[in-house]
């Protein structure tokens, strides 16, 4: 069953399954290969600046990414593309990355001014103001629904616990 789920990825399901479990479970990346962590810290009141995103590794998905959640995956050392998508939303986020053997990859997910901006639109004129919001935002440097912000591991341990200390 580990063997899964270092091929195919996990999500934590946030009751009892915790980063630094698993991370013990599992242990380190085999020899040649590095493991990504994309996680998303929870919404912040009543904040509509969140993404439900779909994040896939050079092609695969790894799974949905919600507010105070997380996926991780092992691949091999070298260079790989992450891909954050959100159903129905105009565009994608993109970003090449090199991993390291032996490391873990910590990665952060935020709503783009774009995903914001669209999404206001939305509240205020439903699918026609979304479309207007699609039209408006397209010249932004980023036309994917997140942001992607590398984490030291401290800082993502400590995230990724408070993820959990407030479920």
């Amino acid at each position: 069953m580990t063997g899964l789920l270092l091929l195919t990825g996990c999500v934590s399901d946030g009751v009892s399954t915790d980063y630094a479990a698993v991370s013990q479970e599992i242990g380190p990346p085999l020899k040649g290969q590095s493991r990504i962590v994309v996680l998303q810290e929870k919404r912040a009141g009543l904040s509509m600046a969140i993404c439900a995103c779909d994040v896939k590794l050079d092609g695969a998905p790894l799974g949905k990414v919600q507010p105070g959640k997380y996926v991780y995956a092992d691949r091999p050392a070298g260079g790989h593309e992450l891909l954050i998508s959100e159903l129905m939303f105009p565009g994608d986020t993109r970003r090449e990355i090199a991993m390291e053997s032996g490391r873990t990859h910590f990665f952060l997910i935020r709503a783009s001014a774009r995903h914001n901006a669209v999404s206001g639109f939305a509240v205020m004129g439903g699918l026609a103001g979304a479309a207007v919001g699609s039209v408006v935002t397209s010249g932004e440097s980023n036309l994917g629904p997140a942001d992607l912000f590398p984490l030291d591991e401290a800082t993502a341990r400590t995230t990724l616990a408070e993820l959990q200390l407030a479920d």
